[in-house]
């Protein structure tokens, strides 16, 4: 069983900056992909940025691209999400997710993904 913490929300003025971290305890934290999606009210999740189980390799959301950075550190478990010059659009719940089935290919779809963090929210003021 893994279990997913995510910390770092909260309220931001436009254009500001925010890092969120995952904490992971349970199973083999570096034996997998990890993500970060996101759900703005009344829309649906949608995958924000993944890192492949070394870091080696990352991907993003096409629009996000240059605005978040995603990293982990296996020898803490831990994941992170790096936002820069954030817009009120970027206003939803973040989740953590990882992914066991997979070592270096970064899934998009969220049915790919075996455990997920509780959330923590981020909003946005312009």
């Amino acid at each position: 069983q893994v279990q997913l913490v995510e910390s770092g929300g909260g309220l931001v003025q436009a254009g500001g900056s925010l890092r969120l971290s995952c904490a992971a305890s349970g199973r083999s934290f570096w034996r997998s992909t990890m993500a970060w999606f996101r759900q703005a009210p009344g829309k649906e999740r949608e995958f924000v940025a993944g890192i492949s189980w070394s870091g080696g390799s990352t991907y993003y959301l096409d629009s996000l691209k240059g605005r978040f950075t995603i990293s982990r550190n296996n020898a803490a478990n831990a994941v992170y999400l790096q936002m820069n010059s954030l817009k009120p659009e970027d206003t939803a719940v973040y989740y953590c997710a990882a992914d066991y089935g997979r070592l270096t290919t970064i899934a998009k779809n969220d049915h790919n993904y075996d455990y997920w963090g509780q959330g923590t929210q981020v909003t946005v003021s312009s």
